[in-house]
């Protein structure tokens, strides 16, 4: 068990990496990257309807389609941005960024979405607290993957992982239907008439634009495309940053650092990975520095890298490949319950460093 001086001294030598952050200007807002993407979201928007509307009635409307999915996920890796305050100092400026880039351009419920992020950030991969491990379609932890005793099911279970990804073709249908359902619910939800007017324009908007120009068949086919794609490479990127790595048993408490750094995982690329998964390749020092603007998590991250040395606090780093494999195999040993994925942290936290395919 480590100690409670352990734990004062961590805290204070993050608190010293902190103020080396801050005085290195590594927090400082990049409103030029922000305003660019921002507006160029919008150009990109408005070119895409063009070029939809000069196809016309034509099969070939679905290369366009899977452009849109593309540009989807890359405008709701904005939202991701703007609602962690990336982006201004202003937090009802985020808030409203947030609101027209989720809502509006994307069709993801801002509220919905923040609300399950803040919980997740507060206590990543803890079983009972964060949502992204909660139990659904699939088995995070062996309790869950005991949850039926039909024959069919168990055999579902067991072999997840190697459905999970096919599965993410219908995760924009989800990721639509949770923000229709959150607005449209009896719970009190905050500027609920404005996510509801974004989200109708948006989801109402884009079917009626594609009937305006195409037949309904080719209408449908470009809809189904859109949705699976987008779903897909929303899933790709958020997957590799917590699956698989060390789960939390609800009654072990955590130092803020060993809470953040034990659960997240890396992804090596470079700067071409950054604009593939829109930052979340840096997903340790995201988590350490929420706020922090995209472009200086990759110059923070040698100083995460020492800092995690120097505490013994195990740093961990792969391909994107890998961190795929990884997932396949947690999903898979979950479901066989031939593995205990409780890692006890504390042990895990005097490890020596691991950092593989270094950027």
């Amino acid at each position: 068990m480590t100690s409670t001086h352990h734990d004062q001294t961590t805290g204070s030598t993050f608190t010293a990496l902190t103020r080396q952050v801050h005085d290195l200007g590594l927090m400082r807002r990049r409103y030029a990257y922000y305003w660019t993407r921002l507006v160029g979201a919008v150009v990109a928007m408005a070119g895409w309807v063009l070029i939809v509307v000069c196809i016309g009635d034509s099969w070939w409307q679905l290369a366009p389609a899977a452009v849109l999915a593309v540009l989807m996920t890359q405008i709701a890796f904005l939202g991701h941005d703007a609602a962690h305050r990336q982006m201004f100092r202003s937090g009802r400026l985020n808030d409203w960024v947030s609101l027209v880039v989720a809502n509006l351009l994307v069709g993801i419920s801002y509220g919905w979405w923040q609300s399950k992020h803040t919980r997740h950030h507060g206590n990543p991969n803890k079983v009972g607290y964060d949502p992204d491990i909660a139990p659904g379609v699939l088995a995070f932890t062996p309790e869950q993957a005991r949850r039926s005793h039909r024959p069919l099911v168990r055999w579902l279970v067991a072999h997840q992982g190697w459905y999970f990804f096919p599965l993410l073709l219908l995760e924009g249908l989800s990721l639509h239907w949770e923000g229709i359902h959150r607005v449209a619910g009896r719970r009190r939800v905050e500027r609920r008439w404005v996510e509801l007017a974004f989200l109708t324009t948006r989801l109402a908007g884009l079917p009626v634009l594609l009937l305006l120009v195409m037949s309904p068949a080719k209408v449908v086919a470009v809809l189904a495309v859109q949705l699976a794609l987008f779903g897909l490479y929303m899933g790709l990127s958020f997957a590799p940053n917590h699956i698989g790595m060390p789960l939390v048993a609800p009654g072990l408490k955590l130092d803020f650092l060993n809470r953040q750094v034990l659960m997240s995982r890396n992804i090596s690329g470079g700067r071409w990975m950054s604009v593939l998964l829109g930052g979340l390749n840096h997903q340790t020092e995201h988590h350490l520095f929420p706020s922090m603007a995209r472009p200086h998590l990759r110059r923070v991250q040698p100083l995460v890298v020492a800092y995690c040395a120097a505490e013994g606090v195990r740093y961990t780093q792969t391909t994107l490949w890998t961190a795929y494999g990884s997932v396949i195999s947690h999903f898979n040993a979950v479901g066989l319950k031939d593995n205990d994925p409780f890692l006890c942290p504390l042990v895990a936290s005097r490890r020596a460093v691991t950092v593989t395919d270094a950027t």
